[in-house]
């Protein structure tokens, strides 16, 4: 049973994780206007694979990191990490488009639909207050797109194939929690945007496809430029942003249940308003307010429900709902 004194110091992990992982979003978006997405990831993968391997040499000994990373599951890392490269690549490019609020929103429905895929892949039971949840998790991401006003953002879209591509890698996770490490599933995400990355610069790095009239589009194809002195800050934010948030909620989850900790990764929804307003200058409207209620409110309502059954939806062994996606 988890203690009060344990409780708190979860809680406050969690809080300080969800605090710390909303910077890497911020700076993220501040970088799409000037360098390329595969630039920004490569970095971003470097210093999170620096941190991944300094707490591999710390569990198992410099000459036994070897130890934290092998694996007889190749298949089932090579199908999660690209679902974690494609979660992140879309989700970063619709956030180039849209206001920092809308997208952190719209990807917050991931939650739901871990619950919704958990009954064709895993065979659990979703009764009908969850799914009406669901329901209400998604009509709040219709609304966010605005659809009959002839604004509708194809962006919005792209952010929620990253919640799709998001819950399918915790559905994964699941599936290979038994046999495989937390440090270790790290170290081949990293591995695998560092080689995503690798293989982007060197097909489109050049600039040659860019200059196209989609900001999303131009983040993606946009030539590799050297960071300026001014904006290393931003790349050392997203990178640092990413690992020290994920070790947070990754003990946060390690210290208490899934079920007390998870909402209060949702503190990450109003921090975007915040860093929207300030670093952006842009504010939700009366129609983004609605559909980030229904989706902030349905994703509550899930992770309660799940509590009361005694599982948690947004968990895996040594992680968080949100962190490896971002």
């Amino acid at each position: 049973m988890t203690t009060p004194r344990t409780a708190l110091w979860g809680i406050s992990l969690a809080l300080g994780g969800s605090l710390v992982l909303s910077v890497n979003d911020m700076a993220v978006k501040a970088l799409s206007d000037g360098y390329p997405l595969h630039e920004v990831v490569l970095i971003r993968a470097l210093i999170g694979l620096g941190v991944v391997l300094a707490g591999l040499s710390l569990a198992h000994g410099p000459r036994a990191v070897w130890t934290g990373i092998r694996t007889r599951r190749p298949g089932l890392h090579a199908a999660r990490v690209a679902c974690v490269v494609l979660s992140n690549i879309t989700y970063f490019l619709g956030l180039a488009a849209l206001p920092l609020a809308d997208g952190v929103a719209i990807f917050f429905v991931a939650p739901l639909l871990i619950t919704a895929l958990s009954v064709p892949f895993l065979g659990e039971r979703v009764g009908p207050r969850r799914w009406a949840a669901v329901g209400a998790g998604l009509l709040g991401v219709i609304v966010m797109m605005r659809p009959g006003t002839g604004a509708i953002q194809p962006a919005a879209l792209l952010v929620l194939l990253s919640a799709l591509a998001y819950a399918s890698m915790h559905i994964l996770t699941r599936r290979m929690a038994a046999t495989e490490g937390a440090l270790g599933m790290s170290f081949w995400t990293q591995a695998g945007f560092v080689l995503v990355s690798c293989a982007m610069g060197l097909t489109v790095g050049d600039g040659r496809f860019g200059q196209a009239d989609s900001a999303s589009l131009e983040f993606l194809l946009r030539a590799w430029t050297w960071p300026a002195p001014a904006d290393w800050p931003f790349f050392l934010a997203t990178g640092l942003a990413v690992s020290t948030g994920g070790i947070m909620i990754a003990q946060a989850y390690r210290l208490c249940e899934a079920g007390l900790v998870a909402p209060f990764e949702y503190v990450a929804i109003p921090m975007a308003v915040v860093w929207g307003a300030l670093v952006f200058g842009t504010w939700p409207d009366a129609v983004a307010w609605a559909g980030i209620a229904l989706i902030l409110g349905a994703g509550l309502y899930v992770l309660w429900r799940e509590t009361r059954l005694g599982r948690g939806v947004a968990a895996e062994p040594g992680g968080g709902a949100v962190e490896e996606a971002r």
